[in-house]
């Protein structure tokens, strides 16, 4: 057997691993009461059996218990999304279903980063006073402006390679942490990389992230054991600026055709007061630097 033949079996094998998790989660999440069935005292599995998701999907209960014991199978896109309707999967947990299960024109993996391209800052720059940030499917921040420097200066301090939203926010500690509502963004960012991860299950690098940030933080791999799949959307989020006060800004992600596996995630303030915090931090930040913010934050003074 040649090694690329081994690499595609494997991968395949990865693929339906991670479907056959994901089928499970989801049914085991459903209550009888969700689809109108009577929940009976002897019921011992959690959510739904699996007969019960092969009926309402109309498909045999022996094929529906191989595809999620990750059996070698080939679901038609019928019959995936008549078991979505049945596990009652959203838009986004549907095409994620989609990928894992292989069907053709499912989202393919995406290109390895390509070099910014010199506009990418200049975009950036000129939507100054809104904090804004070029982030990659990974959450590796790739290019920022210098609001979204003044707005969260420790990760602009940290070395280009290790500016990750997410290894920051498993592993800082809880002074520095940014983020005022922290589980409930943190488990709306791993949702979205779920989705990510998805598109590329046997990506070696994407694997030794998953692994590495697993190894890192045990509530991350929690909250990844779970298969949540999440879309990004325009919400609401509050900060926790370096000096201790809280501002509000809408999130919203711009896809762009220079970088494709990235996002730019543009912060408008919520209110007159975000508005003037955050004017203040861009002064700041341009008189003084990250440091200096960060040590005037602590009460300290800027390093030399």
């Amino acid at each position: 057997m040649s090694s690329t033949h081994t690499r595609s079996a494997a991968a395949a094998a990865s693929r339906r691993g991670e479907l056959a998790a994901f089928l499970r989660l989801r049914r085991e999440r459903i209550t009888p009461a969700d689809v109108g069935l009577p929940g009976g005292p002897r019921r011992r599995t959690p959510g739904l059996r699996r007969e019960e998701v092969a009926q309402r999907a109309g498909v045999g209960v022996a094929w529906y218990t191989w595809l999620e014991q990750g059996r070698a199978i080939n679901p038609s896109v019928q019959v995936l999304d008549a078991i979505a309707r049945a596990l009652l999967l959203g838009p986004a947990e549907r095409e994620h279903l989609h990928r894992l299960a292989g069907v053709p024109g499912a989202a393919a993996c995406t290109p390895a980063r390509q070099p910014l391209p010199s506009e990418a800052q200049t975009i950036l720059d000129a939507l100054n006073p809104l904090p804004t940030g070029l982030v990659s499917a990974g959450y590796d921040v790739l290019a920022f402006n210098d609001a979204y420097a003044a707005l969260d200066p420790r990760i602009v301090l940290l070395p280009p390679a290790d500016r990750n939203v997410l290894w920051r926010l498993f592993t800082a500690d809880e002074e520095s942490q940014p983020l005022v509502d922290w589980e409930r963004e943190v488990s709306f960012m791993v949702g979205q990389l779920r989705a990510e991860f998805g598109r590329r299950p046997h990506d070696p690098h994407w694997q030794a992230y998953i692994r590495k940030l697993s190894g890192a933080s045990p509530l991350f791999a929690e909250m990844w054991a779970r298969h949540e799949v999440t879309a990004p959307v325009t919400h609401r989020k509050r900060f926790r600026t370096a000096d201790g006060r809280e501002v509000t800004i809408t999130a919203t992600g711009f896809t762009t055709t220079a970088v494709p596996d990235a996002k730019m995630w543009i912060y408008t303030p919520a209110d007159e007061e975000a508005v003037r915090v955050l004017g203040e931090l861009l002064v700041r930040y341009r008189e003084i630097g990250a440091a200096g913010l960060v040590a005037a934050g602590a009460g300290g003074a800027p390093e030399s």
